[in-house]
């Protein structure tokens, strides 16, 4: 199920030849790199015999819709515990409302005490409950991009191709550290992986997937990571998560309109953006370049307004 379509797209970049990898295509929940990492995630649910799932994430988050989806898929009770200061009303915290999931509101100096608090209180009515990091943190969250450079691999081998760079919206860290791990344990020393920070800054967002990357290699028994191998760029996070400016609504058009797929403004669009703009002030030029399209698409209707009178 996590396989997903890569595609040649029409847009030219300073002379680039870009592919777009449609991991939003993954079917299940709309996709995204957060279906692709639940999906092992509730692989080890079974295997831990757990019965029900806790998580972390804001109004706004994509992991959340989906652990919610697969949670009641199969009959499982869900809770997530939500920051107070990011909980407006988006078309994700509304499908998540639908799947019947458990909000637990708080604020985001208490989430992990009532993180703990959740998990106790279940544990102590007799459920086995489960915890996944928000956003998938984690080992598994990593494997699940390891799997996704195979992928990518195993097209460039098929179409004569080789990417020069891949780029992606960067966040809580395990997409970027499970494609570096996967460029490393190909040996792909020419590849460039370039994480977009749709909202942390350096150093400390860096840091976070250096983390991620050496607890896996740990994990395989392989060599730690330096980190220099970790190109986290936070030049185009503008005021934070969920800022975009009038830039970003320009390239959602252009994609939408030329292409045929939806971005959103908190992930794929700014990295999209990002993308183009690292390009331009690099002075990249004549390259394969890879975009991850890590999924989103409720997002994308939620600044419809936006974009059509913008």
């Amino acid at each position: 199920m996590g396989n997903s379509t890569i595609q040649g797209l029409g847009i030219r970049i300073n002379n680039n030849r870009l592919h777009i990898k449609r991991d939003d295509l993954i079917p299940l929940s709309f996709g995204g790199n957060k279906a692709r990492k639940a999906i092992l995630f509730f692989e080890d649910i079974v295997k831990t015999n757990s019965d029900c799932v806790v998580t972390y994430g804001s109004s706004s988050s994509n992991h959340c819709r989906i652990i919610s989806n697969l949670a009641t898929s199969k009959g499982m009770p869900c809770y997530i515990v939500s920051p107070i200061e990011s909980n407006s009303s988006t078309n994700n915290s509304k499908i998540v409302g639908l799947f019947g999931a458990k909000i637990i509101k708080c604020p985001v100096s208490a989430v992990r005490e009532t993180i703990k608090n959740t998990v106790d209180k279940l544990k102590s009515k007799g459920f086995r409950p489960y915890f996944i990091q928000g956003g998938g943190h984690g080992d598994i969250g990593t494997q699940a991009y390891v799997d996704a450079y195979r992928e990518i691999k195993i097209y460039e081998d098929s179409k004569g191709v080789r990417f020069d760079y891949i780029f992606f919206a960067s966040g809580t860290g395990t997409t970027q550290a499970g494609l570096v791990c996967g460029k490393i344990l190909n040996n792909d020393e020419d590849k460039n992986i370039v994480g977009i920070s749709i909202a942390r800054k350096n150093p400390y967002g860096g840091s976070i997937v250096l983390e991620s990357v050496n607890s896996y290699m740990n994990k395989i028994g392989k060599d730690c990571v330096k980190s220099k191998q970790i190109n986290f760029v936070d030049d185009y996070v503008l005021d934070g998560y969920g800022c975009y400016n009038i830039e970003i609504l320009q390239v959602i058009k252009k994609v939408l309109s030329q292409e045929g797929i939806p971005l959103d403004t908190t992930y794929t669009g700014k990295a999209f953006w990002g993308m183009e703009k690292y390009i331009l002030e690099n002075k990249i030029e004549g390259k394969n370049i890879l975009f991850i399209h890590t999924g989103g698409t409720p997002l994308f209707f939620n600044d419809l307004e936006v974009l059509v009178n913008g």
